[in-house]
């Protein structure tokens, strides 16, 4: 596994396709790891003439992880958030979109189509916003502008999301269930979990790295980024909002405010998708990332110091 050091920390990356091409940067979601990109996902996108890169963000996968800082207290991060204070954290989105374009930058490339899921959709805004000469186009799928009026997670969902998960060495059974249960539920009804796919790949992500923690500190710096619309109103790129109908971890709403408050950005909303990337919907989301990235017209920038 390639591992590059910047922003101060390892990330561990690979990469697809023909390294002249423009490239596209996967960025996953809130506790998950690089390999929720699927080899077949990505390959759909290399097939299309581009080099696309994933990688495991801070606190996830192969990545470099925080564990010297302290076991999140949900609770009293939400205190400290209601009470009008700012909580100390270990890090925020804004340096996860730094860890972004630094992974550009160690691999020589100028510019990079940027594509994110979930928390990935967020840490994507922010480099479009942070860094526009950076970012060729934005694709932020299941994800919120953080606008404090929109509909929240459903209770149900956030402590099944939230409450402790067995310890997958001790109790690899129970730990499956209980990400199975999750994944469930978060699935929409038009494209139901292929369990055994989810199954192989929460193997994969616990062989690669279990680190409980990093979730927590993930969510933190999800939540003292706050109401983010001034940032998106910035944005110049060609923007593309996918969002699932049926999702009922950041409700469409989130998605279509993300889409109203960036300007120019297309709104698609996909009917029967909860929140998740079933492999049944790959070609719609692959047309819409490049759909997306040919509204940039002629290709005049290089991808490519190289």
């Amino acid at each position: 596994m390639p591992i590059v050091k910047t922003n101060g920390i390892n990330l561990a990356y690979d990469s697809l396709g023909d390294e002249s091409s423009e490239a596209i940067l996967l960025i996953a979601g809130l506790g998950t790891q690089m390999i929720r990109w699927t080899i077949s996902f990505c390959q759909q996108l290399a097939d299309r003439g581009y080099r696309v890169i994933r990688f495991d963000n801070r606190d996830a996968g192969c990545s470099t992880h925080f564990a010297d800082r302290q076991i999140l207290d949900f609770g009293a991060l939400a205190a400290t958030l209601m009470a009008g204070q700012r909580p100390d954290v270990p890090y925020t989105l804004d340096d996860m979109a730094d860890d972004a374009i630094g992974l550009l930058d160690a691999l020589s490339i100028d510019q990079a189509h940027f594509v994110g899921r979930s928390m990935g959709g967020m840490i994507a805004q922010v480099a479009a916003s942070k860094y526009p000469e950076r970012v060729l186009s934005l694709t932020s799928i299941m994800a919120s502008s953080g606008n404090p009026s929109l509909p929240q997670a459903e209770p149900e969902v956030m402590a099944m999301m939230t409450k402790p998960t067995p310890d997958p060495i001790d109790n690899e059974g129970g730990f499956l269930e209980h990400s199975l249960a999750f994944a469930r539920r978060i699935a929409g009804t038009g494209y139901p979990l292929d369990e055994e796919t989810h199954r192989a790949l929460v193997r994969e992500e616990v062989r690669r790295a279990y680190d409980p923690g990093g979730f927590g500190r993930q969510i933190a710096a999800i939540a003292v980024a706050g109401d983010r619309r001034p940032q998106l109103a910035t944005i110049t790129a060609p923007t593309l909002v996918m969002h699932g109908a049926e999702d009922p971890l950041i409700p469409p709403a989130c998605g279509k405010d993300t889409a109203s408050t960036i300007p120019g950005a297309e709104f698609m909303l996909i009917t029967g998708m909860g929140h998740d990337l079933p492999a049944a919907l790959y070609r719609t989301v692959v047309d819409g990332i490049e759909r997306t990235a040919r509204r940039r017209g002629p290709q005049s920038a290089k991808a490519s110091k190289g």
